[in-house]
């Protein structure tokens, strides 16, 4: 893609982080301007559509990774933790992007109008595709939205729906199925990632998942390892050590405190696996970022 194009987002992504920061307008569009490529960032992703228009990114899910860099979009068709790094970005020329949450109800609405099946094989949480000349428009119009506040309410929603035909109508709409339909094996996974999230501290029933997912267990950790590349195990570990983290910036709780607070016994198993997650053992973390000199949680 000509990064040309791309220049009337990046003016509207520019004068709108200027205007309001990260937060814009519109309930669910988020903003992210960098000037230095970060560290690793933990965070965990729902479903969106992330558009890059200047700079570069990475994001790993499990082990695999997925790079995007200007004129590229990455789609996140269910909720998985993830580790991310900003990887071009200077004052001159910094990274910017932006994010829009999806919503499953428009998409079930479309497929419905598509007369779309739902044996669709799950696959990956994530997904990276270029931006087509298609979907720049109407990102542009719900982005100038932001500085007419009195449209916003009328307008956005009609926007949205168009955002979100473009998408399932050109390759990123395999990845967008995997949302807005019901009896698909991915949503089935995405019932039992909401019954782990909802309980991340209690001792996981492989058993009990696959039920709520409707699967047998062996057929279970088959398809959630598809779309996650990760366990259920491991899944469950990220989300409860980024909640850790979280406590432990949030509150003035003690370490072993907030170990046993998402589901760990052994205080020296919890600063084990945070420290292998984090670079560094829960009480140092939490000093090392108030300072400003770790990486915080984030998108």
């Amino acid at each position: 893609m000509d990064t040309d194009s791309l220049a009337p987002l990046r003016d509207a992504i520019a004068r709108l982080w200027q205007a309001h920061g990260r937060e814009t307008p519109v309930e669910g569009l988020y903003l992210t301007a960098v000037s230095a490529p970060t560290g690793p960032i933990h965070a965990v992703y729902r479903p969106s559509l992330c558009v890059v228009v200047q700079g570069a990114k990475i994001s790993m899910l499990g082990d695999r990774a997925f790079c995007y860099d200007a004129g590229k979009c990455l789609i996140a068709s269910m909720e998985v933790p993830i580790r991310a790094e900003i990887t071009e970005a200077t004052p001159e020329r910094p990274y910017l992007a932006f994010s829009l949450a999806l919503e499953p109800a428009t998409i079930t609405d479309l497929l419905c109008e598509m007369g779309a099946a739902a044996d669709i094989p799950p696959g990956p949480a994530l997904a990276v595709h270029r931006l087509g000349a298609e979907l720049q428009e109407p990102l542009l119009r719900l982005l100038q939205l932001c500085e007419r506040p009195r449209d916003v309410a009328i307008l956005v929603p009609l926007i949205r729906r168009e955002i979100t035909w473009r998408l399932l109508q050109g390759p990123m709409g395999p990845a967008l199925r995997q949302i807005g339909l019901a009896g698909s094996p991915a949503a089935r996974i995405g019932r039992a990632i909401a019954q782990i999230r909802d309980s991340f501290a209690e001792q996981l029933q492989i058993a009990r998942l696959a039920e709520v997912a409707a699967m047998s267990p062996a057929t279970f950790h088959r398809h959630f390892k598809a779309v996650t590349a990760m366990t259920p195990v491991q899944y469950q570990k990220q989300l409860r050590l980024q909640e850790a983290r979280r406590l432990l910036l949030s509150d003035a709780a003690d370490v072993a405190r907030v170990g046993y607070a998402i589901g760990y016994e052994s205080p020296s198993q919890f600063s084990r696996e945070y420290r292998r997650m984090f670079g560094a053992p829960p009480g140092r973390d939490r000093v090392a970022i108030r300072k400003g000199l770790a990486p915080q949680t984030g998108a």
